[in-house]
Protein backbone atom coordinates (compact mmCIF):
# COMPACT_ATOMS: atom_id res chain seq x y z
CA UNK A 1 0.00 0.00 0.00
CA UNK A 2 2.57 2.65 0.98
CA UNK A 3 4.68 1.47 -2.47
CA UNK A 4 1.08 2.56 -4.05
CA UNK A 5 0.84 6.16 -1.94
CA UNK A 6 4.40 6.64 -2.91
CA UNK A 7 3.98 6.56 -6.75
CA UNK A 8 0.45 8.45 -6.54
CA UNK A 9 2.24 11.10 -4.69
CA UNK A 10 5.10 11.14 -7.09
CA UNK A 11 2.63 11.12 -9.94
CA UNK A 12 0.19 14.14 -8.17
CA UNK A 13 3.90 16.34 -7.98
CA UNK A 14 4.70 15.96 -11.50
CA UNK A 15 1.41 16.70 -12.87
CA UNK A 16 0.83 19.56 -10.12
CA UNK A 17 4.14 21.23 -11.58
CA UNK A 18 3.31 20.91 -15.35
CA UNK A 19 -0.49 21.34 -14.57
CA UNK A 20 -0.42 24.20 -17.29
CA UNK A 21 0.64 21.71 -20.34
CA UNK A 22 -1.51 18.90 -18.81
CA UNK A 23 -4.45 21.41 -19.20
CA UNK A 24 -3.55 22.64 -22.65
CA UNK A 25 -3.20 18.99 -24.33
CA UNK A 26 -6.40 18.14 -22.83
CA UNK A 27 -7.98 21.13 -24.35
CA UNK A 28 -6.43 20.07 -27.40
CA UNK A 29 -7.73 16.80 -27.54
CA UNK A 30 -11.31 17.90 -26.46
CA UNK A 31 -11.70 20.27 -28.91
CA UNK A 32 -10.82 17.60 -31.27
CA UNK A 33 -12.90 14.72 -29.62
CA UNK A 34 -15.89 16.68 -27.94
CA UNK A 35 -18.00 13.18 -27.75
CA UNK A 36 -15.06 12.03 -25.20
CA UNK A 37 -15.40 15.20 -22.49
CA UNK A 38 -19.04 16.48 -23.54
CA UNK A 39 -20.65 14.54 -20.74
CA UNK A 40 -18.23 16.50 -18.05
CA UNK A 41 -20.42 19.72 -18.10
CA UNK A 42 -23.57 17.68 -16.42
CA UNK A 43 -21.06 17.54 -13.56
CA UNK A 44 -19.16 20.79 -13.69
CA UNK A 45 -20.29 21.96 -9.77
CA UNK A 46 -19.41 18.39 -8.77
CA UNK A 47 -15.81 18.73 -9.92
CA UNK A 48 -15.31 21.87 -9.18
CA UNK A 49 -16.85 20.84 -5.37
CA UNK A 50 -14.41 18.38 -5.64
CA UNK A 51 -11.60 20.48 -5.63
CA UNK A 52 -12.15 22.85 -3.06
CA UNK A 53 -13.17 19.60 -0.83
CA UNK A 54 -9.46 18.47 -1.94
CA UNK A 55 -8.36 22.13 -1.36
CA UNK A 56 -9.95 21.91 2.17
CA UNK A 57 -7.83 19.06 3.37
CA UNK A 58 -4.72 20.69 2.18
CA UNK A 59 -5.39 23.24 4.90
CA UNK A 60 -3.97 23.09 8.73
CA UNK A 61 -5.36 25.50 11.35
CA UNK A 62 -2.06 26.74 11.68
CA UNK A 63 -2.41 28.15 7.86
CA UNK A 64 -4.65 30.53 9.88
CA UNK A 65 -2.50 31.94 11.67
CA UNK A 66 -1.02 34.03 8.60
CA UNK A 67 -3.78 35.79 8.79
CA UNK A 68 -3.02 37.49 12.36
CA UNK A 69 0.82 37.08 12.10
CA UNK A 70 1.05 39.32 8.36
CA UNK A 71 -2.32 41.07 8.75
CA UNK A 72 -0.78 43.74 5.97
CA UNK A 73 0.01 41.51 3.39
CA UNK A 74 -3.21 39.53 3.53
CA UNK A 75 -5.26 42.43 3.82
CA UNK A 76 -3.42 44.30 0.50
CA UNK A 77 -3.58 41.05 -1.17
CA UNK A 78 -8.15 41.03 -0.41
CA UNK A 79 -7.90 44.14 -1.44
CA UNK A 80 -6.30 44.09 -4.77
CA UNK A 81 -7.83 40.88 -5.07
CA UNK A 82 -11.23 42.01 -4.68
CA UNK A 83 -10.83 45.29 -6.50
CA UNK A 84 -8.05 44.99 -9.06
CA UNK A 85 -9.36 41.98 -11.66
CA UNK A 86 -12.99 42.70 -11.00
CA UNK A 87 -12.54 46.52 -12.16
CA UNK A 88 -10.21 45.38 -14.99
CA UNK A 89 -12.65 43.18 -16.11
CA UNK A 90 -15.07 45.76 -16.22
CA UNK A 91 -12.96 48.34 -17.87
CA UNK A 92 -12.00 45.99 -20.78
CA UNK A 93 -16.13 45.11 -20.83
CA UNK A 94 -16.93 48.61 -21.25
CA UNK A 95 -14.03 49.87 -23.60
CA UNK A 96 -13.72 47.15 -26.00
CA UNK A 97 -17.62 47.22 -26.22
CA UNK A 98 -18.31 43.44 -25.46
CA UNK A 99 -21.05 41.53 -26.43
CA UNK A 100 -23.20 40.44 -23.10
CA UNK A 101 -21.89 36.38 -23.23
CA UNK A 102 -18.52 37.96 -23.41
CA UNK A 103 -18.69 40.64 -20.71
CA UNK A 104 -20.43 38.82 -18.14
CA UNK A 105 -17.67 35.55 -18.37
CA UNK A 106 -14.78 38.58 -18.33
CA UNK A 107 -16.23 39.71 -14.82
CA UNK A 108 -17.11 36.54 -13.98
CA UNK A 109 -13.65 35.76 -14.30
CA UNK A 110 -12.52 38.86 -12.38
CA UNK A 111 -14.74 38.58 -9.53
CA UNK A 112 -13.57 34.98 -8.19
CA UNK A 113 -11.32 34.49 -5.29
CA UNK A 114 -7.56 32.93 -6.22
CA UNK A 115 -7.49 29.91 -7.56
CA UNK A 116 -5.83 26.97 -6.01
CA UNK A 117 -2.99 26.73 -8.70
CA UNK A 118 -1.76 30.24 -7.33
CA UNK A 119 0.28 28.35 -4.62
CA UNK A 120 2.16 25.93 -6.65
CA UNK A 121 2.76 28.85 -9.08
CA UNK A 122 3.96 31.30 -5.85
CA UNK A 123 5.86 27.84 -4.70
CA UNK A 124 7.59 27.53 -8.32
CA UNK A 125 8.41 31.24 -8.45
CA UNK A 126 10.23 30.81 -4.61
CA UNK A 127 7.49 33.20 -3.61
CA UNK A 128 6.11 33.48 0.14
CA UNK A 129 3.68 29.93 -0.21
CA UNK A 130 2.13 30.96 3.36
CA UNK A 131 1.16 34.29 2.30
CA UNK A 132 0.09 32.90 -1.02
CA UNK A 133 -1.99 30.03 1.19
CA UNK A 134 -3.84 32.90 3.52
CA UNK A 135 -4.84 35.11 0.93
CA UNK A 136 -6.32 31.78 -0.72
CA UNK A 137 -7.82 31.06 2.01
CA UNK A 138 -9.15 34.07 2.69
CA UNK A 139 -10.48 35.36 -0.50
CA UNK A 140 -11.85 32.00 -0.46
CA UNK A 141 -13.70 31.58 2.27
CA UNK A 142 -15.09 35.79 1.58
CA UNK A 143 -16.37 34.72 -1.95
CA UNK A 144 -19.93 33.54 -1.09
CA UNK A 145 -20.53 37.19 -0.14
CA UNK A 146 -17.88 39.08 -2.56
CA UNK A 147 -18.24 37.66 -5.63
CA UNK A 148 -22.16 37.63 -5.68
CA UNK A 149 -21.77 41.56 -5.08
CA UNK A 150 -19.24 42.37 -7.44
CA UNK A 151 -20.92 40.56 -10.01
CA UNK A 152 -24.07 41.95 -9.43
CA UNK A 153 -22.70 45.60 -9.52
CA UNK A 154 -20.31 45.03 -12.39
CA UNK A 155 -22.63 42.99 -14.72
CA UNK A 156 -25.93 44.13 -13.64
CA UNK A 157 -25.66 46.51 -17.32
CA UNK A 158 -25.08 43.59 -19.13
CA UNK A 159 -27.98 41.00 -18.06
CA UNK A 160 -29.76 40.45 -14.98
CA UNK A 161 -27.88 39.23 -12.25
CA UNK A 162 -29.83 36.97 -9.18
CA UNK A 163 -27.70 37.69 -6.27
CA UNK A 164 -29.47 35.17 -3.39
CA UNK A 165 -28.72 32.15 -6.40
CA UNK A 166 -25.19 33.36 -6.70
CA UNK A 167 -24.93 32.97 -3.29
CA UNK A 168 -26.00 29.49 -3.01
CA UNK A 169 -24.09 28.26 -5.83
CA UNK A 170 -20.76 29.61 -3.83
CA UNK A 171 -22.13 28.32 -0.55
CA UNK A 172 -22.42 24.97 -1.84
CA UNK A 173 -19.46 24.44 -4.75
CA UNK A 174 -16.93 26.55 -2.34
CA UNK A 175 -17.70 26.91 1.11
CA UNK A 176 -19.46 24.05 2.21
CA UNK A 177 -16.47 21.98 0.35
CA UNK A 178 -13.86 23.46 1.90
CA UNK A 179 -15.18 23.83 5.06
CA UNK A 180 -15.88 20.12 5.40
CA UNK A 181 -12.37 19.22 4.21
CA UNK A 182 -11.23 21.41 6.55
CA UNK A 183 -13.55 19.56 8.97
CA UNK A 184 -12.13 16.06 8.17
CA UNK A 185 -8.58 17.11 8.32
CA UNK A 186 -9.11 18.33 12.03
CA UNK A 187 -10.74 15.19 13.00
CA UNK A 188 -8.54 12.36 11.43
CA UNK A 189 -5.60 14.37 10.49
CA UNK A 190 -3.13 11.92 10.87
CA UNK A 191 -4.45 9.67 8.26
CA UNK A 192 -4.94 12.57 6.14
CA UNK A 193 -1.39 13.39 6.53
CA UNK A 194 -0.15 9.91 5.00
CA UNK A 195 -2.57 10.79 1.91
CA UNK A 196 -1.17 15.00 1.68
CA UNK A 197 1.29 13.79 -1.28
CA UNK A 198 -1.85 12.72 -3.00
CA UNK A 199 -4.27 15.69 -2.14
CA UNK A 200 -3.24 17.61 -4.94
CA UNK A 201 -3.95 15.12 -7.35
CA UNK A 202 -7.81 15.46 -6.95
CA UNK A 203 -8.06 18.99 -7.63
CA UNK A 204 -5.43 18.48 -10.68
CA UNK A 205 -7.63 15.94 -12.31
CA UNK A 206 -11.12 17.93 -11.17
CA UNK A 207 -10.26 21.01 -12.66
CA UNK A 208 -8.75 19.04 -15.84
CA UNK A 209 -12.09 17.73 -16.23
CA UNK A 210 -14.03 20.99 -15.82
CA UNK A 211 -12.27 22.86 -18.51
CA UNK A 212 -12.09 19.68 -21.42
CA UNK A 213 -15.88 19.06 -20.95
CA UNK A 214 -15.99 23.41 -21.33
CA UNK A 215 -13.57 23.71 -24.26
CA UNK A 216 -15.85 20.19 -25.91
CA UNK A 217 -18.70 21.79 -25.90
CA UNK A 218 -17.35 25.34 -26.93
CA UNK A 219 -15.42 24.20 -29.52
CA UNK A 220 -17.66 25.95 -32.62
CA UNK A 221 -17.30 29.15 -30.45
CA UNK A 222 -13.49 29.08 -29.52
CA UNK A 223 -13.66 29.18 -33.80
CA UNK A 224 -15.83 31.96 -33.94
CA UNK A 225 -14.95 33.80 -30.69
CA UNK A 226 -11.73 32.22 -29.56
CA UNK A 227 -9.20 34.68 -30.85
CA UNK A 228 -11.39 37.65 -29.55
CA UNK A 229 -11.34 35.93 -25.76
CA UNK A 230 -8.33 34.87 -25.35
CA UNK A 231 -6.97 38.55 -26.33
CA UNK A 232 -9.16 39.91 -23.69
CA UNK A 233 -8.16 37.02 -21.05
CA UNK A 234 -4.60 37.67 -21.63
CA UNK A 235 -5.00 41.74 -21.05
CA UNK A 236 -6.61 40.88 -18.30
CA UNK A 237 -4.44 38.37 -16.81
CA UNK A 238 -0.96 40.56 -17.69
CA UNK A 239 -2.74 43.67 -16.12
CA UNK A 240 -3.75 41.86 -12.94
CA UNK A 241 -0.31 40.79 -12.36
CA UNK A 242 1.23 44.08 -13.17
CA UNK A 243 -1.14 46.16 -11.00
CA UNK A 244 -0.78 43.17 -7.93
CA UNK A 245 3.46 44.07 -8.37
CA UNK A 246 2.68 47.70 -8.74
CA UNK A 247 0.67 47.54 -5.33
CA UNK A 248 2.96 45.66 -3.72
CA UNK A 249 5.77 47.92 -4.36
CA UNK A 250 3.70 50.78 -3.25
CA UNK A 251 3.01 49.59 0.12
CA UNK A 252 6.98 48.44 0.53
CA UNK A 253 5.73 44.76 0.51
CA UNK A 254 9.48 42.66 0.14
CA UNK A 255 10.06 40.30 -2.92
CA UNK A 256 8.68 36.89 -2.04
CA UNK A 257 5.91 38.45 -0.63
CA UNK A 258 5.58 40.77 -3.71
CA UNK A 259 5.87 37.56 -5.57
CA UNK A 260 3.25 35.70 -4.21
CA UNK A 261 0.71 38.80 -4.25
CA UNK A 262 1.15 39.50 -7.88
CA UNK A 263 0.46 35.56 -8.48
CA UNK A 264 -2.53 35.63 -5.84
CA UNK A 265 -4.22 38.77 -7.70
CA UNK A 266 -3.57 37.56 -11.40
CA UNK A 267 -4.63 33.72 -10.86
CA UNK A 268 -8.07 33.35 -10.44
CA UNK A 269 -10.49 30.30 -9.77
CA UNK A 270 -11.84 30.29 -12.83
CA UNK A 271 -13.38 27.04 -12.43
CA UNK A 272 -15.63 28.68 -9.97
CA UNK A 273 -16.40 31.30 -13.33
CA UNK A 274 -17.47 28.58 -15.12
CA UNK A 275 -20.16 26.96 -12.76
CA UNK A 276 -21.25 29.90 -11.78
CA UNK A 277 -21.68 30.64 -15.71
CA UNK A 278 -23.41 27.60 -16.22
CA UNK A 279 -25.85 27.10 -12.82
CA UNK A 280 -26.96 30.84 -13.10
CA UNK A 281 -26.53 32.28 -16.66
CA UNK A 282 -27.99 29.63 -18.98
CA UNK A 283 -29.50 32.20 -20.92
CA UNK A 284 -25.50 32.84 -22.02
CA UNK A 285 -23.56 30.32 -23.21
CA UNK A 286 -20.52 31.98 -24.50
CA UNK A 287 -20.41 33.05 -20.59
CA UNK A 288 -18.29 30.21 -19.81
CA UNK A 289 -16.05 30.96 -22.91
CA UNK A 290 -13.59 33.44 -20.77
CA UNK A 291 -13.23 31.31 -17.62
CA UNK A 292 -12.15 28.18 -19.83
CA UNK A 293 -9.58 29.87 -21.64
CA UNK A 294 -8.16 31.75 -18.45
CA UNK A 295 -7.89 28.61 -17.09
CA UNK A 296 -5.50 27.54 -20.32
CA UNK A 297 -3.82 30.89 -19.86
CA UNK A 298 -3.03 32.15 -16.44
CA UNK A 299 -1.28 28.77 -16.21
CA UNK A 300 1.25 29.54 -18.63
CA UNK A 301 2.01 33.17 -18.07
CA UNK A 302 1.86 32.26 -14.10
CA UNK A 303 4.54 29.76 -15.01
CA UNK A 304 6.35 31.53 -16.60
CA UNK A 305 6.21 34.92 -14.36
CA UNK A 306 7.39 32.58 -11.46
CA UNK A 307 10.62 31.76 -14.01
CA UNK A 308 11.29 35.54 -14.54
CA UNK A 309 10.84 36.08 -10.42
CA UNK A 310 12.68 32.82 -9.23
CA UNK A 311 15.76 33.96 -11.24
CA UNK A 312 15.46 37.78 -10.49
CA UNK A 313 15.26 36.15 -6.44
CA UNK A 314 18.70 34.40 -7.28
CA UNK A 315 19.95 37.73 -8.78
CA UNK A 316 18.79 39.35 -5.48
CA UNK A 317 20.64 36.82 -2.86
CA UNK A 318 23.98 37.28 -4.86
CA UNK A 319 24.26 41.11 -4.77
CA UNK A 320 23.45 41.20 -1.48
CA UNK A 321 26.03 38.18 -0.69
CA UNK A 322 28.77 40.44 -2.73
CA UNK A 323 27.82 43.37 -1.16
CA UNK A 324 28.19 41.05 2.89
CA UNK A 325 31.49 40.17 1.23
CA UNK A 326 33.33 43.64 0.58
CA UNK A 327 31.66 44.94 3.93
Amino acid sequence: MEHVTNALSRLSSVLTKYIGMIIICFSVIAFFWRDGFAWTTNYTSIFLGIAMFGMGLTIHIGDFKVVFTRPKEIIIGFIAQYTIMPLIAWGLSVLLHLPSDIALGVILVGCCPGGTASNVITYIAGGDVALSVGMTITSTLAAPVMTPLLVYLLAGAWVQVSFPGMVISVVKVVLIPVLLGILLRRLIGRHIEKLSGILPLISVVSIVMIISGIVAVNAEKIMTSGFLVLCIVILHNLAGMGLGLLAGRIFHVEYDKATALAIEVSMQNSGLAITLATANFAANPFATLPGAIFSVWHNISGSLFASLRRSGRYKIKEQIAKAEHVI
